[in-house]
């Protein structure tokens, strides 16, 4: 698989990096939207979203750099290749959601349903992003064989793309991808026609869907961030499992002070 888009001599473009590119630019789009709908000053949605990108960024790398640290160490300069890959997604979150929550202190937003709208475009963007890692050969499962992949009904040229050094492998990042976008349509689905929505529960639905489908799916991968025996991820995930859990069976029950408002006074 060749993970150069174009090689201009001076500088390589990678697939990795228009993916991710792309994720953001579609799920900032349909946040944008949403958003302009809520009557935010265009200003401000360019400077949380801008300052959002870099936070989520850098917590992305931190995080991953984090659970590699030994060969970081040993290696500092290739904490700067992120073309090489090593974009954690949950660390991506928490770098995201630690900037919106000093944003939204000092902007009075309502934190929840400011995440209730991220979302959508989160979930969208986690859906194209993860095809920068097919290209880049990464985050992908067990050895499989042709057939079993053939029987999934895979397409032809992701299984080509999971023939690595002589064997096949199981395209993880695939069925993380069509699950989000699964996720994606079912959250608007809900967020349109569902008229009793408390807020924090598309939120809650987002942490419970992925976290679902993340569990499983890294029990197939075979790069696992790594903490002693537990496999980080599905431990964060579990977590958030039960935090989504919370906002959309328990909290819904609460009678809570002008929740639907983004604004607060």
């Amino acid at each position: 698989m060749d993970r150069v888009l174009l090689d201009l001599g001076f500088i390589k473009i990678y697939y990795y990096s228009i993916f991710i590119l792309l994720g953001v630019i579609a799920g900032g789009v349909l946040v944008f939207l949403e958003l302009r709908k809520e009557k935010v000053n265009k200003d401000e949605l360019f400077d949380m979203f801008f300052y959002t990108i870099i936070f989520a960024f850098l917590g992305a790398r931190a995080y991953y750099v984090l659970f590699n640290l030994s060969y970081y160490l040993s290696n500092p300069i290739e904490i700067l290749y992120i073309w090489h890959g090593g974009l954690a997604i949950h660390g991506g979150i928490l770098g995201g959601l630690l900037y919106l929550w000093y944003y939204s202190k000092k902007h009075k937003l309502n934190l929840l349903k400011l995440l209730d709208i991220l979302v959508v475009g989160l979930i969208i963007g986690q859906a194209i992003g993860r095809w920068g890692n097919f290209f880049n050969s990464e985050a992908y499962g067990y050895v499989t064989s042709y057939g079993y992949l053939k029987s999934l009904y895979i397409p032809e040229f992701i299984i080509r793309g999971m023939y690595i050094n002589g064997d096949y492998y199981m395209p993880t990042f695939f069925f993380e991808s069509i699950w989000n976008v699964i996720g994606f349509i079912i959250l608007l689905v809900i967020r349109k026609f569902y008229k009793n929505l408390k807020t924090g529960q598309l939120m809650g639905f987002y942490m419970m869907w992925y976290s679902f489908i993340r569990f499983i799916i890294e029990g197939m991968r075979l790069d696992s961030l790594m903490l002693g025996p537990i496999r980080v991820a599905q431990l964060v995930s579990v977590v958030l499992f039960v935090v989504g859990v919370y906002f959309v069976f328990i909290r819904r029950n609460k009678k809570l002070y002008r929740e639907d408002v983004l604004y607060e006074i």
